[in-house]
C-alpha cells in the first residue's frame, strides 16, 4: 500500500465575516466567505475549493481515460457548475455539473458515443468524486465537437 500525505497551512483573523490564508505547495491564495454568502468575498473560500477539487479531479481522469482509449483529442477544457441550498439557515453543497468539451477529429457515431461513456466513467472512478458520493450529487454534460 502506498499512502500519499499532503499538507496545508491556514490563518484566519476575525469571526465569521474574517479573512485568512491558506498556503500548501502549489497553492497560496486568501480565503473569505463569498459574498453570495453574505461575506467579505476575498480570495477563493470552500465551495470554490470543493468544485475546484472535483472539476479538476475529473478532467484529469478524464484525459487519463482517452489516452489510454487511443482517443486523440485536439482539445479538451470544461465549465463546472456547483450548487449550494440555503434553506433556514443551513448551507448544503447539492450538486455538481461537470461540462467537458471534447474535440476530436473525425470521430464516427461509435467513437462518439465511446467518448462519452467515457466521459461518464471519469465521473465515477474520479477520487474525489468518489469521496463526495452520497452527499453531493454530480453529473457530466460532455459536448463532443468534431474539430
Amino acid at each position: 500500500m502506498v499512502q500519499h500525505l499532503f499538507n496545508m497551512n491556514l490563518q484566519w483573523s476575525g469571526g465569521r465575516n474574517g479573512t485568512g490564508t491558506i498556503a500548501a505547495d502549489n497553492l497560496h491564495t486568501k480565503i473569505s466567505i463569498p459574498k453570495e454568502m453574505n461575506g467579505p468575498g476575498i480570495g477563493t473560500n470552500p465551495d470554490e475549493m470543493l468544485l475546484g477539487a472535483a472539476a479538476t479531479c475529473y478532467l484529469i481522469t478524464l484525459a487519463a481515460l482517452l489516452e489510454n482509449s487511443k482517443i486523440t483529442v485536439l482539445d479538451l477544457s470544461m465549465q463546472a457548475e456547483g450548487f449550494v441550498d440555503v434553506t433556514n439557515g443551513v448551507f448544503t453543497y447539492e450538486k455538481i455539473i461537470h461540462k467537458p468539451r471534447i474535440v476530436v477529429q473525425n470521430a464516427t457515431e461509435q467513437e462518439q458515443k465511446r467518448i462519452h461513456r467515457l466521459a461518464e466513467k471519469a465521473e465515477q472512478t474520479c477520487m474525489i468524486s468518489k469521496a463526495l458520493k452520497g452527499n453531493v450529487e454530480i453529473t457530466c454534460e460532455a459536448q463532443i465537437i468534431q474539430g
